[in-house]
């Protein structure tokens, strides 16, 4: 087994619920979502972060709107609906509960 593959497909699992613990804090910036996923030593690529935007917005836990930049184009800030904060309590009780699991099931 590929050791590599093993955790990127964790890190992929927990992603979703990462990017919607940060919008919970406000509004951002995708750039500003890369900059905090990797304070926390989460690696995202645009390539992966754009389209869970995408999916996201689509699923209504985001929302965004456009705001004009004097350095290039508008830029579009991400922020969670009200939907996406009563999900994210979900994903954060669920997360609770596995990470308890995995505990017990990995004590010495």
């Amino acid at each position: 087994m590929d050791i590599e593959n093993a955790k990127a497909q964790m890190r992929k699992g927990v992603l979703e619920f990462c990017i919607l613990s940060v919008l919970q804090r406000g509004e951002a910036y995708p750039s500003d979502i890369m900059a905090e996923l990797k304070k926390a030593r989460l690696i995202v690529v645009e390539g992966t972060l754009y389209p869970l935007l995408t999916r996201l917005k689509n699923d209504g836990l985001l929302t965004y709107r456009w705001e004009e930049s004097t350095q290039g184009p508008p830029r579009k800030y991400y922020k969670l609906t009200e939907t996406g904060a009563t999900f994210l309590v979900e994903l954060r009780k669920t997360w609770d509960e596995l990470a308890h699991a995995v505990s017990q099931t990995t004590k010495s």
